[in-house]
């Protein structure tokens, strides 16, 4: 048996609090090199980034020092993926970011991997 279950909310949003985690910690660049599927794209303002170009990106740019999640909801597609949507606000210093995010989600090879995430100011 799968972790494939009626908790795929629970199971879904605890994989997106493991990758602000990261970020907060300094190593979201390597957390999502290594959650994203092998033809993931991140897409975020001005940019839609690959494999490489997120963790230069993360290299690049101070971890966030906190987060929140609102609003989450969790759109099941099927037994092996989902979409999680909600709005975060992220701060860092004086600098706060409103944004509106959705990771999708799949289930491969007894793990649960990023295919594609998407974040917009809100």
């Amino acid at each position: 048996m799968t972790e494939i279950t009626d908790d795929l909310p629970a199971r879904l949003l605890h994989e997106e609090h493991a990758g602000w985690k990261a970020i907060l910690d300094g190593r979201g660049g390597e957390h999502y090199q290594r959650s994203m599927t092998r033809d993931a794209l991140m897409v975020v303002e001005g940019a839609t980034l690959g494999r490489d170009e997120i963790l230069a990106r993360f290299r690049a740019t101070p971890p966030w020092e906190s987060y929140e999640l609102h609003e989450p909801a969790v759109i099941r597609l099927g037994d092996r993926a989902g979409i999680v949507v909600y709005r975060a606000v992220a701060r860092r210093g004086d600098d706060t970011a409103n944004l509106r995010m959705s990771t999708t989600y799949v289930y491969d090879d007894g793990a649960w991997h990023v295919a594609a995430h998407q974040q917009t100011p809100a």
